[in-house]
């Protein structure tokens, strides 16, 4: 089954829909499209995958062109951003990247009566502010956080454990929910703290945490931060263990930790990679020379939900999308999907990964 093909065959019939719909649109108009995310910066390469997944997905089609724009990972720029997009014309948007972005951003979305899927952001409000627009292909960090607490209980019960945070919407959320459960289970953390992103060095922290005994250490937040800090561990000779969420699923990360990043453990949701949907698309991208990890084909996901989701309502309408996104199933690269009221999957899935020999694998 050639997906790209397939989704790029939607996208027209939804357009030859739309304008036998008299909806005063010729039958060779265009459909614009929106991707939005950190296209520079720190996270850049978590933009690229996002870009390259949804014009994957399809939105490349004859009559649709792609848009992309630079949140920075920064509330007000996803503001800024939204209205962008919102001024281009798009119908429908993949993003945002980071919850911090996607939040705020998701109200100018609905204000304006567009479709928001976000492959990646995380955070339960999200989809808790009750937006009829907002939906996302991947799990909540109310269900993350829970299996990390959980996690950290039944293997580190007894050890010194550190909670890290970066302040961010996303590292915050996902450590107070982590921090809440492993209290629930009778742990008290001995560190809990916020740490500055973006800095070069992270040694000082780490020298803290070994002064304190800490055995493990759970971070909130981005790749990046945990990379360096697990570099200033090992140049130490400081064998903590670094555990931390999602945003370690990245080549990034590697390239960032060098030999250090061994034996990090995190939580991401299942590798569509793995998927027998996605075999296909994962062989084109890798005949690109492009291994599409991290949230990739959550991107590629998104699009060929929406487009099939069009095909299904017969329309480009927003209200008739959404109504075909809530009614209907959709079988994607990432399996199949269908949504609860909230714009959330129904199924909440989490998998334990490790580092080895530079890539993340399942832990057995």
């Amino acid at each position: 089954m050639h997906h790209i093909i397939t989704v790029a065959r939607i996208i027209t019939v939804a357009i030859v829909a739309l304008a036998s719909a008299a909806l005063s649109c010729p039958a060779r108009a265009e459909v614009l499209i929106g991707v939005a995310g950190p296209m520079t910066g720190k996270l850049e390469w978590t933009g690229t995958q996002l870009k390259r997944g949804a014009a994957a997905g399809g939105v490349f089609g004859e009559q649709v062109r792609l848009i992309t724009v630079d949140d920075f990972c920064d509330p007000e720029q996803a503001v800024a951003a939204a209205q962008k997009l919102v001024a281009d014309g798009v119908v429908f948007v993949v993003g945002h990247y980071c919850s911090g972005a996607s939040i705020p951003a998701s109200e100018v979305y609905e204000a304006a009566g567009i479709l928001q899927i976000s492959p990646s952001s995380t955070n339960p409000l999200l989809t808790e502010q009750g937006r009829a627009n907002v939906f996302r292909v991947c799990s909540r960090d109310d269900a993350q956080g829970l299996e990390a607490g959980n996690f950290l209980a039944d293997h580190w019960g007894g050890k010194k454990i550190a909670i890290l945070h970066d302040n961010t919407t996303y590292g915050k959320g996902l450590a107070d929910e982590t921090r809440k459960q492993l209290n629930k289970r009778g742990t008290t953390e001995s560190i809990y703290e916020a740490y500055a992103p973006g800095k070069d060095d992270y040694s000082a922290e780490i020298a803290s945490l070994q002064a304190a005994d800490i055995a493990v250490l759970y971070l909130g937040g981005y790749h990046t931060e945990a990379a360096l800090m697990v570099r200033a561990a090992r140049d130490r000779g400081y064998p903590v263990q670094l555990i931390s969420g999602d945003d370690t699923a990245t080549e990034a990360f590697g390239l960032i930790a060098g030999s250090a990043a061994e034996g990090t453990l995190f939580t991401f949701v299942p590798d569509p990679r793995r998927n027998s949907e996605a075999a296909d698309v994962v062989e084109r991208f890798r005949a690109e020379n492009f291994e599409p990890d991290s949230w990739t084909l959550h991107s590629y996901g998104a699009a060929q939900t929406w487009a099939q989701a069009v095909e299904k309502a017969g329309s480009l309408e927003a209200q008739a999308v959404i109504a075909s996104l809530r009614n209907n199933q959709f079988d994607t690269v990432l399996g199949r999907i269908d949504f609860d009221d909230k714009g959330d999957l129904t199924t909440q899935s989490w998998v334990w990964y490790v580092w080895r020999s530079g890539e993340y694998v399942p832990v057995e």
